[in-house]
C-alpha cells in the first residue's frame, strides 16, 4: 500500500520526504511538484515569511527521466533560510543561545515539553510546526498524479474565515481549481472573498489572528473504496484520521455531518437511481449528496466532500495569551515567533493532499498492479464490472 514518511525541523536544513507504493510509470517532476508547493503559500493573511521562505526540490531516489520507478521515491525540501538558522539548529553537540520557556496556549510547546523532558520549547515547536506540511504537499502531489490517470480529481475552496461564510451550496468542480487558487483567500464566492479579507485586516489591525473552514471535494471516486467490514478499513474514519492529523485543525464533517443530527430520515439520506452513463457510481447515481460520498465506511461514486475547520494560529502578533515561564514559574505571556494572520487558504491545499493520499492508498488497495499500466487496466476492470452490474439490475 502507499506509505510516506516525513522528517525534519520548521528552520533546520531541509524537510525531508519518502513515498512507498507508488507504482512505475507515473510522470513526476520537479515542477509538478513546485507547482503544488506554491500553491501552499498563496493566501491574504500570509506572513512576509511566504515571501521569502522558498521551495528548493531536490528528488533523491524513485524517479528516472520524468517517471517514477515503482520504488521508493525521496524529495529533499531544502530551507533557503537555513544559513540564518546553522548555529541555533545545529545537530552538533552545543548549547541554545537563547531557550524559549514562555509555551503558547494552544501549541504542542508545553505538553511536548513535558512529554519529552525538554527545558527549551524549541525543541518541539520546530517538529510541530506547519512547515511540516510542505513535505505532505509533495507526498499529495504524487498521490494526484496516481489518481488523475483513473480520472479523480481533489479540489478545495474557503467556506469560511472568522465570521465570514459562503453559505451558498455552489461548489468549484475540477476545472475550477485555477480559479479558486486566483482569490486571495482560495474563496469560490467573490462576494464573501471581500468580506473574508476585511476579516483578517481587522485581526491584523489588532494582532490577532483568525481560523476558519475549508471544503475539499474529490470527484470521479468510483464506488467500492474502503470497507465495512473491519473498523480500520472505514474509509470515513481513515479520511477524518488523516485531515485531523494536520495542524491546527479541530473539526471534520463529512458531506452534512452535523446538521443531519437534526433531520429526519425521510430527508437526509439519499435516494438511488439507474444512470448507466455514470461510470464513477457503476450506473447507479445519488439524487442528492448528504452523506458526502461516503455510505457505510465506503465510497458510493458520488463526490466526496469533507469540511476541515481550523482552530485560530496561537502565535500572534501582539502575545496577550497568559502562560508561565516553566524556567521561574512565574506567570508571563507566551512568546512571538514570526506568524501569519491566518493559514485557512493554504489549509485548503494540505486538505488536498491529505485526501489524494488517503484514495490513492485506497485506490491501490483495491485494484493492485506494480506498473500504472496494469493498476489503471485493473481500474477500467473494475468499472466496466460495475456497469454490467447496473445493466443486470435494469434488465430485471
Amino acid at each position: 500500500m502507499l506509505r510516506f514518511l516525513t522528517a525534519g525541523e520548521s528552520h533546520g536544513p531541509a524537510l525531508n520526504v519518502i513515498v512507498e507504493g507508488l507504482p512505475s510509470g507515473i510522470h513526476l517532476t520537479l515542477e509538478d511538484l513546485g507547482d503544488d508547493l506554491a500553491r501552499r503559500r498563496l493566501g491574504y493573511g500570509r506572513g512576509p515569511r511566504m515571501r521569502f521562505e522558498r521551495d528548493e526540490l531536490r528528488l533523491l531516489g524513485g524517479v528516472r527521466h520524468g517517471r517514477t520507478l515503482g520504488s521508493p521515491v525521496s524529495l529533499e525540501i531544502a530551507n533557503s533560510e537555513w544559513a540564518k538558522w546553522e548555529q541555533e539548529m545545529s545537530a552538533a553537540p552545543g548549547r541554545p543561545s537563547d531557550k524559549l520557556t514562555t509555551p503558547r496556549p494552544g501549541h504542542a510547546d508545553l505538553v511536548g515539553m513535558q512529554k519529552y523532558a525538554f527545558d527549551d520549547a524549541r525543541d518541539v515547536l520546530e517538529r510541530a510546526s506547519a512547515r511540516e506540511t510542505a513535505a505532505r504537499v509533495a507526498a499529495g502531489t504524487m498521490a494526484k498524479a496516481l489518481l488523475r490517470e483513473i480520472g479523480v480529481e481533489v479540489v478545495s475552496h474557503v467556506v469560511r474565515i472568522g465570521t465570514a461564510v459562503a453559505e451558498n451550496s455552489r461548489r468549484p468542480g475540477p476545472g475550477d481549481l485555477a480559479r479558486v487558487d486566483e482569490s486571495e483567500v482560495r474563496c469560490f464566492d467573490p462576494e464573501v472573498e471581500a468580506a473574508m479579507i476585511a476579516e483578517i485586516k481587522a485581526a491584523a489591525k489588532e494582532g490577532d489572528s483568525l481560523g476558519g473552514v475549508v471544503e475539499v471535494i474529490g470527484y470521479g471516486v468510483p464506488a467500492g473504496l474502503g470497507s465495512y467490514v473491519h473498523w480500520d478499513r472505514k474509509l470515513d474514519g481513515l479520511l477524518a484520521g488523516a485531515l485531523m492529523s494536520i495542524q491546527a485543525v479541530k473539526a471534520v464533517e463529512i458531506g452534512d455531518g452535523m446538521a443531519q443530527a437534526a433531520q429526519r430520515g425521510s430527508v437526509a439520506h439519499d435516494a438511488i437511481a439507474l444512470d448507466e452513463g455514470f461510470l464513477a457510481g457503476g450506473g447507479f447515481v445519488r439524487r442528492s449528496d448528504h452523506a458526502g460520498g461516503l455510505e457505510g465506511g465506503m465510497t458510493s461514486g458520488a463526490p466526496l466532500i469533507a469540511r476541515v475547520a481550523m482552530k485560530p494560529l496561537a502565535t500572534l502578533n501582539r502575545p496577550v495569551l497568559e502562560t508561565v515561564d516553566v524556567a521561574t514559574g512565574e506567570s508571563t505571556v507566551s512568546f512571538k515567533e514570526r506568524t501569519d494572520v491566518t493559514a485557512v487558504p493554504a489549509l485548503g491545499v494540505v486538505t488536498e493532499a491529505m485526501m489524494a493520499l488517503v484514495l490513492a492508498n485506497e485506490a491501490l488497495r483495491k485494484f493492485g498492479g506494480d506498473s500504472l499500466e496494469e493498476f489503471v487496466r485493473n481500474h477500467a476492470n473494475y468499472v466496466a464490472h460495475l456497469g454490467s452490474t447496473s445493466s443486470s439490475a435494469h434488465e430485471s
